[in-house]
């Protein structure tokens, strides 16, 4: 190959070399999931049940423990050491996401007369705070689970007293060992953890005095 040739041949690579920078493959974008609204349904309607005088219930806004705050899905392959998938990622924060879910959910328990999120012109009897400390796919074994952890503390608005306190946990194994199987899988914890979220608020508020 003579120097003209071998220099046209060394322009196109570059030039294809440069367009692909420009235009990456679809491969390079990421995949975006939600934790969606499957989980409000986690406890069943039972207005019927509600007292006539019903506490107003304020959820504050979740929030997560460091390294949970992020829109990147976490995996764990040994314990003690977080890493992240390269192309998934959660369409907003977990905690975020997981505001509205847990409205929902603790409305459809029928203890409460209003469940309202943060900022809002409404005032409450109690306030829900909520933390997630742990969301993660872990393979540790075989089939890969998903665990979700959130901390919940109930106190009384007027006297800043705490009523009840208790962290839940729930793992759901995974139907396949990528991040849309975590996804799911993730999506089935996080519908349990507001289940049992739901029944905790609502006991603790038929038991609830003011003061």
């Amino acid at each position: 190959m003579n120097r003209a040739a071998r220099w046209a041949a060394s322009l196109a690579l570059s030039l294809a070399c440069g367009c692909a920078a420009l235009n990456p493959t679809s491969g390079s974008h990421p995949n975006y999931y939600s934790l969606d609204g499957a989980a409000a349904e986690a406890a069943p309607p039972a207005r019927a049940s509600m007292p006539s005088a019903a506490p107003t219930l304020v959820v504050s806004p979740p929030y997560a423990a460091a390294g949970f705050d992020s829109l990147r899905i976490l995996y764990v392959r040994q314990a003690h050491t977080l890493e992240y998938y390269a192309h998934s990622e959660w369409v907003d924060t977990p905690a975020r996401m997981l505001a509205p879910l847990i409205v929902a959910a603790v409305a459809r328990s029928g203890a409460f007369g209003a469940v309202v999120l943060t900022p809002s012109i409404a005032s409450g009897d109690l306030q829900l705070d909520a933390e997630v400390t742990r969301l993660q796919h872990e393979f540790l074994g075989n089939p890969s689970h998903v665990r979700f952890t959130l901390r919940a503390t109930l106190l009384d608005s007027a006297t800043r007293r705490v009523i009840a306190e208790r962290e839940f946990e729930a793992a759901a194994a995974a139907p396949s060992e990528d991040p849309y199987g975590g996804v799911i899988a993730a999506n089935q914890a996080v519908r349990s953890v507001l289940a049992s979220l739901a029944d905790f608020c609502a006991h603790a508020a038929r038991d609830w005095r003011p003061r």
